[in-house]
């Protein structure tokens, strides 16, 4: 979801969290239905529904909406959902993936177009950013009684490519044609995963040091992620610690 940017942890810092927790609700709603919907509203028997329960579990979405978007895929008038992707440079230069869940593919990427060009910024054509980053499988599991070590000797023959613990919690991350071969090993072995699905990883970052940079960048994440269609954004910002401290 939107919520897995640079900007994630700065959000609730900033106030507003109840509007945004709705917000985050509604898109973690969307993917949890159309999942359903393209498979089975089963999740023991749809990887991607898993997927999506878990990630709107991490985000503590209440049992009962995750029961009733389940519930809506099956209805018969429930509009037809599509993944599009959206690759360009925003503020300063840093590129962005913007990957949405639409039922109209011409308001989608008017809206985005309008915030890339609102902010005179430059949206391209497919595989115009897509180059600088990785795709990956990524995956956050509660930290267990296994060591590092243990949990590497366990995964690195299923296609494990790094282990890190970071606040308690083991992010391990995959070649992206790995990802299911890899999902069955980690949901056989670990019962609290928060979140495991692909993502874009840059191969290398921009650094963000300067306040007034950061803040134009913060405020054009903020307009992309506003976007009801929008559910994940991706960019090769990094930005300084400092910066994140003083929000």
């Amino acid at each position: 979801m939107a919520g897995h940017s640079h900007w994630a942890g700065i959000k609730h810092k900033k106030g507003k969290a109840d509007k945004l927790r709705s917000k985050l609700f509604s898109k973690l709603s969307r993917e949890i239905t159309v999942s359903a919907k393209l498979g089975l509203p089963d999740p023991s028997m749809n990887p991607r529904l898993r997927s999506a329960i878990q990630a709107a579990r991490s985000a503590n979405m209440p049992k009962d909406n995750i029961e009733r978007a389940i519930k809506k895929s099956q209805a018969q008038d429930e509009a037809s959902f599509e993944k599009v992707q959206y690759e360009g440079f925003g503020p300063k230069g840093v590129a962005f993936i913007v990957e949405a869940l639409t039922d109209n593919k011409n308001r989608t990427i008017s809206n985005v177009r309008s915030i890339f060009e609102k902010n005179s910024c430059s949206l391209g054509s497919e595989g115009s950013v897509s180059y600088q980053f990785s795709k990956l499988g990524l995956f956050k599991i509660k930290n267990t009684s296994h060591t590092e070590e243990e949990i590497f000797n366990l995964l690195s023959d299923s296609g494990a490519e790094n282990i890190e613990n970071i606040n308690g919690c083991y992010e391990i991350t995959t070649p992206s044609e790995k990802f299911n071969l890899l999902r069955e090993i980690v949901e056989s072995n670990f019962e609290e995963i928060y979140y495991s699905g692909l993502i874009w990883r840059p191969k290398n970052f921009i650094k963000i040091e300067n306040k007034e940079i950061f803040t134009i960048l913060d405020n054009f994440n903020s307009q992309l992620e506003d976007d009801d269609d929008v559910q994940n954004i991706f960019s090769n910002a990094k930005i300084d610690k400092k910066l994140k401290m003083d929000i």
